[in-house]
């Protein structure tokens, strides 16, 4: 029990030493690989996002400041194409404003002339606005400052977000204005319907960190304008970088200065938006390196498992190989023990059968002596004749036991006869009623009568019947018990059963039963070889013999026998 405990720890620290080897030699430049080409990756979709953020942010720039270019340009030639004199007329005024909306499709919401004192001198658009005084706003003060201006978005006397383009030019050595308002919509228009991915979207931000366009969704705006001062996003043509936003996302952020960096464009959308598809296609590797990882375990597992058994199996039968030559040896030693007390029983049966057959007919001549005139008158003479009698009785029936075991016990004659089955039954249990008498076992038989011959060896099928009674013996030499010889017809063959009600075989032992050498017997009391001849014999003759058994309620014995019927009986056994 020890040696079994030490070898299963054994085998378990063998296979677990395999099973890690396997694995971290098949995971670890797995990993090592996948983690590489990942990070590869990884760095290489980032700069590809960045660049295709700073892509989009530099066209919009371009075609936001395009806008207000043409937008200028436009005011500009109206400027310079007419004279103060003409734009100054309210009438004339309102023809070009007209003929402008057509032109721009209603980009233009109104037009104006201020002079220099900030008063509009002329008005044309739909509001209230002749007359209007813009000396103190900053739009006015821009432009009078500068030869062409565009302002911040502001609402103004309007109440409504607005900007304005301005172009400054003299007259009589006094300097006065044409200004337009800009549709806020459509400049809105140009950023609003700036979508990227699903939750990017941009706006425009002037020095103060005030909103030039609605942004579709909130932003976390003081964050935001201190970063974009403190990285100067401004004073350089682009830039990228990450913030959390008002829900506490993580978001991306790229930046592009717009109207010579008086303000700028944001381009925002969150980090797991940006970065969706690089986030599947990890966890898409993870999974993929999971479920690897998994088959590798697995696989481990299962040939380590077979390696061990392999391994196992090998050193078990190295044993067993060691154990069965060892028994091998003792069992040739018994063999010859026994093959040696088989031929001195023989001598002894024979020395015995002599001074018997002497005895019987030294019975018989005092029997004759007896019938004599002059011994009848003997008042003993009754008694005489019968012990004589019985000692002629007792003397014949010695003289057949020893010529029976005789017969058992010289070498086994192979010759076919011809064969009733019912009577070397019968003739087997005389011969084992005594033993079976002494092992408090009693041998019953239920014998179907007019059987039919069978061409076989008798010795040999006498050796079969008679070592199957005398392993039942043997099984219930302790307890006793029942032994039950059946024979009957089956088809064409005879099938004889022995059946005994002892302690059964152990299921572990049914398959090995009829092997060479395998015995359940006490050392000194079986050789192992009495049912593997049984077993030889049945099959030479095309019979078969199976056994069935059940722990504690005993075994059965099934020996089917063929008929013969086409054998040929040798010569010198016919009359």
């Amino acid at each position: 029990m020890d040696e079994k405990k030490s070898n299963t720890r054994y085998y378990r620290s063998l296979l677990r030493k395999v099973v890690l080897t396997i694995i971290f030699t098949a995971m670890i430049p797995t990993v090592i690989v996948s983690m590489f080409i990942l990070n590869e990756f990884r760095t290489s979709y980032q700069s590809k996002v960045y660049d295709h953020l700073e892509l989009l942010a530099r066209k919009h720039k371009k075609n936001i400041d395009m806008f207000l270019d043409e937008k200028l340009m436009d005011i500009r030639l109206l400027a310079s194409a007419n004279s103060f004199e003409d734009l100054s007329d309210a009438s004339i005024l309102n023809r070009k404003f007209i003929e402008m909306q057509r032109a721009f499709d209603r980009v233009f919401v109104d037009l104006g002339v201020v002079d220099h004192a900030g008063r509009q001198i002329a008005y044309a658009g739909p509001y209230s606005l002749s007359g209007a005084r813009y000396s103190d706003t900053d739009w006015f003060k821009g432009a009078m400052t500068n030869p062409h201006f565009i302002s911040d978005v502001f609402k103004g006397k309007r109440g409504a977000p607005h900007f304005i383009i301005t172009v400054r030019h003299e007259h009589q050595g006094k300097p006065w204005i044409l200004r337009a308002t800009i549709d806020f919509g459509e400049f809105n228009n140009l950023v609003e319907y700036l979508r990227i991915g699903e939750t990017g979207f941009a706006f425009i931000l002037n020095k103060n960190g005030e909103f030039q366009t609605k942004p579709i969704s909130d932003v976390n705006l003081d964050k935001l304008v201190q970063l974009l001062k403190s990285d100067h996003a401004l004073d350089r043509p682009s830039t990228i970088f990450r913030q959390k936003n008002h829900e506490g996302k993580e978001a991306l952020y790229a930046a592009t200065a717009l109207k010579n960096g008086e303000w700028v464009m944001v381009l925002q959308q969150d980090v797991d938006d940006a970065f969706k598809e690089l986030n599947n296609t990890q966890k898409i590797a993870f999974l993929i390196m999971l479920v690897g990882s998994f088959g590798i375990i697995a696989t481990a597992l299962i040939l380590s498992n077979r390696l061990i058994r392999r391994i196992s199996l090998a050193d078990e039968e190295k044993q067993t190989a060691d154990k069965e030559k060892e028994i091998m040896s003792q069992q040739v030693i018994e063999t010859g023990k026994l093959a040696s007390i088989g031929e001195l029983a023989s001598g002894i049966a024979h020395e015995i059968n002599n001074p018997v057959a002497i005895m019987i007919e030294e019975a018989g001549w005092i029997q004759d002596l007896f019938e004599e005139e002059e011994f009848k008158q003997s008042e003993n003479l009754e008694e005489i004749d019968r012990a004589l009698k019985q000692i002629n009785t007792q003397g014949k029936r010695c003289k057949e036991i020893t010529h029976k075991l005789l017969s058992f016990a010289r070498k086994t004659d192979s010759r076919v006869v011809e064969l009733s089955i019912n009577a070397l039954l019968e003739e087997i249990v005389y011969l084992s009623s005594q033993r079976a008498k002494y092992g408090n076992t009693e041998v019953r038989t239920q014998l179907e009568k007019n059987l039919p011959s069978v061409f076989a060896s008798e010795t040999e099928i006498q050796q079969v019947f008679m070592n199957l009674i005398n392993n039942a013996i043997d099984a219930m030499e302790k307890t006793g018990g029942i032994i039950t010889l059946t024979s009957k017809r089956v088809g064409d063959d005879i099938l004889v059963t022995v059946a005994d009600n002892g302690p059964g075989i152990a299921d572990a032992n049914l398959s090995r039963i009829f092997d060479p050498f395998y015995t359940t017997k006490p050392v000194g009391k079986g050789t192992g070889l009495g049912l593997s001849i049984c077993y030889g014999i049945i099959k030479k003759i095309g019979g078969d013999i199976k056994v069935s058994s059940i722990k504690g309620q005993g075994s059965t014995f099934e020996i089917q026998i063929p008929q013969n019927i086409e054998a040929e009986v040798p010569e010198e056994n016919t009359p």
